[in-house]
């Protein structure tokens, strides 16, 4: 080997070599960049036909979004001990005021349907003691009905479906799940590329003068983009516990951080997915609100009969039994429908007394480093060869681009 004839020509072209480890560093910081942005971008598809691209993550919305609530559903929200801490004489007092206003309604209305004339045939002794009955009784069917919903809460509210669909729903949602859990894992991989990427072109100086082929640039900058997205990706989460070389302590930059990623995903899942208004819609429209008004139009009907148990022989008789049990559905159809608009009153207590946010915190502590990894992980594993191949094709491009310009 003709060590004088490399020495002149570093020395003649010494711009090249010295711009070799610094192109490499570029194109690692830039095959970094482009797969961050391409597992969160376009949200939605853009392209034509089949032709097109779009983020990683809304593409796969639903899969990754049950993946990660089935990981909080199973070891970090339990709904039952959750739900539990809402205390029904809490509610009931929360609801009074907006609840004595619906009753008043509902009444009113019912009776003007029903029989228009009963109302104002009826002594005012008796419309008072009416609606004081009803409104005596209404506290005590929702402290009921508090109660059972949370020894039953799992029959009315599917916690993973909710959030599920919330995600799927908002996919910007879902990104910004993952984007601000794992910020700083992404600003890591978008600079571990021009640490790897300048040591790999150290390589590719040394390779090149030694060989002088065209193939030596972009197949370096093909294993540029290649290998420093890998590494990247294997030092976010890998070693799950951390391991002592050279007696320095060394492990998964994610698994690292779990205290500060406990405090971001716990507020984030408090403030934006696991919300009490959430909730709320959720038992209301979810999949299992049919058991929910079942339960709901059974304690109605049953607190009309006791409420009007002193004139129901005259009520009965004014409108006739068929009516009657008309009236009683009207009122629980009625009752739903009001639900909305009086359940927010409470939202303020129940967001102070579930403190999701705490919960979460608390649990993710508690996982193991497999299932703490899980928060992440899902976002990157079923398609980060794709990502990891763009970047190889990106940097086998700017290779190849980097020989044209030396040649040439």
């Amino acid at each position: 080997m003709d060590w004088h004839a490399i020495a002149e020509d570093f020395v003649a072209h010494w711009h090249v070599y010295v711009s070799m480890p610094f192109i490499a560093a570029i194109i690692g910081y830039i095959t970094k960049r482009a797969a961050i942005e391409m597992m969160y971008e376009p949200v939605e598809f853009v392209g034509v036909g089949f032709v097109g691209w779009q983020g990683v993550i809304p593409r796969n919305a639903h899969r990754m979004a049950s993946v990660a609530m089935e990981l909080m559903t199973t070891n970090l929200i339990d709904p039952k001990e959750i739900f539990a801490r809402l205390d029904p004489k809490k509610v009931a007092a929360e609801l009074r005021e907006p609840i004595e206003l619906a009753v008043d309604e509902i009444t009113r209305e019912l009776l003007a349907q029903y029989q228009p004339n009963l109302w104002e045939l009826m002594p005012d002794r008796a419309q008072r003691l009416v609606l004081d009955r009803v409104r005596a009784e209404a506290p005590r069917m929702v402290e009921k009905l508090m109660a059972e919903l949370a020894d039953n809460i799992e029959d009315v509210l599917d916690v993973k479906d909710m959030a599920v669909r919330n995600l799927v729903r908002d996919k910007a949602m879902l990104n910004r799940l993952i984007r601000d859990t794992a910020k700083p894992e992404m600003r890591f991989i978008a600079l571990s590329g021009i640490y790897f990427g300048f040591v790999i072109g150290l390589v590719q100086l040394v390779t090149w003068a030694l060989t002088k082929n065209p193939w030596v640039m972009p197949i370096f900058g093909g294993l540029t983009g290649w290998l420093t997205d890998w590494l990247a990706l294997k030092m976010i989460f890998f070693p799950r516990q951390e391991r002592k070389f050279l007696g320095v302590g060394w492990q998964g930059m994610f698994q690292k951080r779990r205290m500060e990623v406990a405090r971001d995903y716990g507020d984030l899942i408090a403030k934006e997915i696991l919300t009490v208004h959430n909730v709320l819609e959720a038992i209301l429209t979810g999949p299992k609100s049919d058991r929910l008004y079942a339960m709901i139009q059974r304690e109605v009907q049953r607190s009309i009969d006791s409420q009007i148990s002193v004139v129901k022989p005259f009520v009965v008789a004014a409108v006739g039994p068929r009516r009657y049990q008309e009236m009683k559905h009207a009122a629980a159809r009625k009752a739903i429908e009001r639900m909305p608009d009086t359940v927010r009153h409470v939202e303020a207590y129940a967001t102070d007394a579930l403190d999701i946010r705490n919960t979460i915190i608390k649990q993710i502590q508690q996982l193991t480093p497999l299932q703490y990894e899980g928060l992440l992980r899902p976002a990157f594993k079923q398609d980060e060869w794709k990502l990891i191949a763009v970047g190889a094709i990106i940097g086998f491009l700017v290779g190849e681009l980097q020989v044209l310009l030396i040649l040439h």
